[in-house]
Formats: C-alpha cells, sequence, structure tokens
C-alpha cells in the first residue's frame, strides 16, 4: 500500500515537472516567435534605431525666442538631455520607474508586486510597467484589441520592445525619448512643449513643484489635465513630491514647502491665429512651400503675378524652399513634420512694440475718427459717391471670397440661392474692440460690419542691412487675415519725393530755389487733363 502511494505521489512529481518545463518552453517559444515578428508586427532593428519622429518647426527671432511653430497632429519639439532639470527625471523616475537603472526593460519585482495586488486586491501598488514598456507603448502604438488575448499578447510584444530598447539605447537616452514623445494634452507633446504650454518657460527653467506637475500627467493625462481639474491635478502633483521624499530624492521639509506651492500655471493655448508674429508665420508659410510656378494654373489675368512667383522660383532660395531641397532619404521637407528651425531677422521685442502699437493706434485713434465720419454716410460703412450697383458688386466680392460661400457653392447651389442664405441670421462671433462680441447676425451684415473696420500695417527694416525687425500685417489675424505687408496696395505718397527733389537738383534747382505757386496742367495718357490740388478737409463733403 505504501508502495502504491509513493509511485502514486512520484507520478505527480514528474507530472508536475513535465507541466512547468512544457509551460516554461511554450512561454519561451512564444517570446521566440514574438521577437521574430510570426505573431503580428514586431519593429526591425532600423526601425528601432530610427523611430517614427513627427516633429513642429519652429521659427525663431534674431535674440532667439520662438515666435511660432508649424505643425498638423503634433506640438512636439526636441529638447536635448542637457536641457532637462535634474528634478525632473528624479520625479520621473521616483513616480513611475524607481528601479529603471536596475532592470533592463522589465522590472519582475514590479511584476510580482502587481500579481500581488491583483490577489489581494489593493490597487494602490501601483502599476508594473517600466519606463521602457511605456515608450514601447508610446513609438508603436497598440491597435484596436477585441479581446483579452489579444490584450495579452500586446503586453508581451511591449516586452520584447522594451528589452530591445534597452538594448539599443543607453538609460538617459530612454529617459530623454519618453519625455520627447509623452502627450501632455492641450496641444503640448514632448516636455518641451509642455513646458512652454502651462508655465510659459523652457524646461531647464522648470522649478521642482513645476516639474512635480507635469510628471504627474504621466500616469493619464487625459484624467490629470491642469486646465480643466487643476485640484485634481495639485492632488496628483503631491504625490508625485511624496514619492520624491520616499525615495530619497528631496528632503521632508523641501516636500512640505513644495506641497504648499499652487500649480503657479501660466497656461498659453496653442492657436495658429494669435502669438506674437501670425502674419509674418502666414508669409513665411507661403514662402517656403511654393511650387514651381506652372503656367497653366494661372488665370489670364494673373499673368503678371506668373511673371513675378516665376522670377521669385529662379532668384530666391526661399521660395519654394521644402520643394527645391530633399531629405537624405530623397523626398522633400515637410513643413509640418520635419521639426524645422527657421532662423529670422525679427526682433522679439520690437514685434510685440509693433502690434501693441498697429492696436492701440487703431482702437484709441483711426477707428474713433473713422466711425465720426461715418455718421455723414447715408449708407455706411459705403462712400456717398457710390452707386448702388458698385455697393452690390463689392458686396458679392466679399461673398465670394468667404468660406461659406465655398461650402454652399460645392453643395450646388447657384449664386442667387447663396445670397439668400447670406441674410439668414445665424450665430456667431465677431471681432470688436471692446472683446470679442457672441451675437445673431446675417453673414451679409457681418460682411457689412467688418467694412466698417479701419485696418493698418507695420513693418520695420533696417536700412543698412535690409533686416526686417517687426512684421504687422493687420489688426488681428484671427478677423482679419489678409496680409497687408504684402499684399495690401499703397499709393506712393511722399516717399516719390526723393526722386523728384533729385531730378529737380540734376536740373539746376536747389533747395533754396523759388517756385511759383499756382497751378498747373498735364494731359493724361488718354487725352484727359489733370490738376494736382492741395488737400482740403470739409467735413461737410468727408465721406
Amino acid at each position: 500500500m505504501t508502495e502504491k502511494k509513493g509511485a502514486s505521489w512520484k507520478k505527480y512529481i514528474i507530472g508536475f515537472w513535465l507541466l512547468f518545463i512544457t509551460g516554461i518552453a511554450a512561454v519561451a517559444l512564444m517570446f521566440i516567435l514574438i521577437a521574430k515578428g510570426h505573431l503580428g508586427f514586431m519593429p526591425t532593428f532600423e526601425e528601432l534605431e530610427n523611430p517614427p519622429n513627427i516633429l513642429a518647426s519652429e521659427i525663431y527671432s534674431e535674440d532667439g525666442k520662438i515666435l511660432d511653430k508649424y505643425f498638423i497632429h503634433e506640438n512636439r519639439t526636441f529638447v536635448n538631455y542637457e536641457n532637462l532639470p535634474p528634478h525632473l527625471i528624479d520625479a520621473l523616475i521616483s513616480t513611475e520607474d524607481v528601479r529603471f537603472f536596475r532592470h533592463s526593460g522589465i522590472d519582475l519585482r514590479g511584476l510580482l508586486r502587481v500579481v500581488k495586488g491583483i490577489v489581494t486586491g489593493d490597487t494602490s501598488s501601483g502599476g508594473g510597467s517600466t519606463l521602457s514598456q511605456q515608450l514601447a507603448k508610446m513609438l508603436f502604438p497598440r491597435d484596436n484589441l477585441s479581446s483579452k488575448k489579444e490584450l495579452v499578447l500586446r503586453k508581451f510584444k511591449e516586452w520584447v520592445i522594451a528589452v530591445k530598447l534597452e538594448r539599443s539605447y543607453t538609460k538617459e537616452e530612454i529617459i530623454l525619448m519618453y519625455l520627447n514623445k509623452y502627450d501632455f494634452l492641450n496641444l503640448a507633446v514632448g516636455i518641451k512643449s509642455a513646458s512652454q504650454v502651462y508655465f510659459s518657460i523652457p524646461p531647464d527653467s522648470l522649478h521642482l513643484h513645476q516639474s512635480a506637475m507635469l510628471v504627474g500627467m504621466a500616469q493619464n493625462s487625459s484624467l490629470y489635465n491642469p486646465v480643466r481639474r487643476p485640484e485634481l491635478v495639485l492632488r496628483r502633483r503631491n504625490v508625485v513630491l511624496n514619492q520624491m521624499a520616499k525615495y530619497g530624492y528631496i528632503s521632508a521639509a523641501e516636500r512640505d514647502s513644495m506641497k504648499q506651492l499652487p500649480l503657479d500655471l501660466n497656461y498659453q493655448k496653442v492657436d495658429y491665429r494669435s502669438g506674437p508674429a501670425p502674419y509674418l508665420r502666414e508669409y513665411l508659410r507661403l514662402t517656403l512651400t511654393a511650387r514651381k510656378p506652372d503656367k497653366k494654373n494661372y488665370a489670364s489675368w494673373q499673368m503678371q503675378t506668373f511673371k513675378e512667383d516665376s522670377v521669385e522660383w529662379e532668384t530666391n532660395p526661399l521660395y519654394g524652399w521644402c520643394n527645391k531641397n530633399t531629405k537624405p532619404d530623397g523626398q522633400n521637407y515637410d513643413l509640418y513634420n520635419d521639426g524645422l528651425r527657421i532662423f529670422t531677422t525679427i526682433d522679439s521685442r520690437m514685434q510685440q512694440y509693433a502690434v501693441e502699437s498697429v492696436e492701440y493706434h487703431l482702437k484709441n485713434n483711426l477707428q474713433p475718427e473713422f466711425d465720426g465720419g461715418m455718421r455723414y454716410l447715408n449708407n455706411p460703412p459705403f462712400a456717398n459717391n457710390m452707386t448702388a450697383g458698385e455697393v452690390e458688386d463689392l458686396l458679392n466680392r466679399e461673398i465670394r471670397r468667404s468660406e461659406r460661400y465655398r461650402v454652399l457653392n460645392n453643395q450646388g447651389k447657384s449664386f442667387n440661392e447663396i445670397k439668400e442664405n447670406f441674410k439668414i441670421p445665424v450665430e456667431m462671433t465677431i471681432f470688436s474692440w471692446k472683446g470679442e462680441i457672441d451675437t445673431l447676425m446675417s453673414p451679409i451684415d457681418s460682411i457689412k460690419w467688418y467694412l466698417r473696420h479701419f485696418r493698418s500695417s507695420f513693418m520695420a527694416m533696417e536700412t543698412h542691412s535690409g533686416k526686417v525687425k517687426a512684421y504687422v500685417g493687420g489688426p488681428n489675424y484671427k478677423y482679419f487675415m489678409y496680409d497687408m505687408v504684402k499684399g495690401g496696395k499703397r499709393q506712393v505718397g511722399s516717399t516719390v519725393k526723393p526722386f523728384l527733389y533729385t531730378l529737380a537738383m540734376q536740373n539746376g534747382l536747389t533747395p533754396c530755389t523759388r517756385v511759383p505757386y499756382v497751378s498747373q496742367q498735364f494731359q493724361m495718357w488718354d487725352g484727359t487733363i489733370w490738376e494736382p490740388k492741395d488737400a482740403e478737409y470739409d467735413e461737410e463733403n468727408e465721406g
């Protein structure tokens, strides 16, 4: 009987070890198949060495300030490891992966901690993903998974990729890639954009409590959104500070003092229509992305424009730069994804003063004077000498230039139907010098509203070098996108005087020469007579 029990027990032991070894072999085989790419996508060595990178292009002022950016999906710009403050790295390690420098991509102790938490129901033990695994997930995102089996397989793939990343990069490079890749929400991808969006400073200027807040967002940026849930983010920031004190990165006294500070946000919403130089941004975009002029793409009345564009293409190296130059792979440069750095001669301080000056002069001087003159108009903002037909033609041109017209026209609407649609009041936000106004207004009335607003532009240039130091194309790019510096038509005015004076002196006149103060008449090319007169201000007939 004892012998039978011993034999039975021996079978159990053999069966257990066979099962155990088979399980180990199956797991090992699965990892081998995953690593070889037989169970779905697995990045190659080249893809790991050159992971996909989408970087915003930046416009710099002459004094080193970022004026604006170009991006479509990711507002992300690269920052070097040397520009990361040590307390930012300490906060990340202590919160997300405290044994980061002691494992090779997979933290077995962390996994056991997670398993224990699942068994005991203790969710406070945290997650088991290392920084390398999180980076693997960011570089090669998960597909839409429909089953737990696919989710488990994807987790195993992340482990394999994490180990490969550890073999391909140093620990510092992995930290740098993580911080440059993470999406901090609100169009802030990467630590450089995040520090600019939330605090309006570069990463190397972050204070300890600011670094702790940004690291706190790394657990779940959608949940820990400082713009929408500041109180929740404050609590999460304090958790990060506790972790830093727990693992000896800061003292208890430093932790306690930092926890007393507010979030200290200086949030700057990312919007291509705002910023210090939106008109310059658009001018550079049109210049850098221009294509070689093709005559068939120009209407008959655009032949002069075709000639001017052709000369620009041949003589200006910046005109069409993105399409004239290629990357090492032979493709043309992409202004929105290739992380170009565009250096200008703009002085950021002069640019700010120019923007403020244009706004102040229009708001406090020109617009009030213009509004005062409109009280003498029969049909403001149109001049009294304009016929009904001229007013109609002007409004029709403005209708055809609008986005609403393009949408309705693409729907197959006739022009008469579109004009009727423009008479229907809709909710809209309109510009005013007192601030934006939410109102109910018909599109045709909104056209008349904007025609009532005086516009101006400003461009400052160094005469000895030709450097443009300030560029303001209009009063407000969001509502007045037409660039009056580049496209505005203006009279020669007094700038003709130096040429006339030079011609006069070449013909024997001097600055002291007296000329009769009498009117003169000139015969024009079409046979009409033109007689210049002094400007006179007649308030009764103004307009």
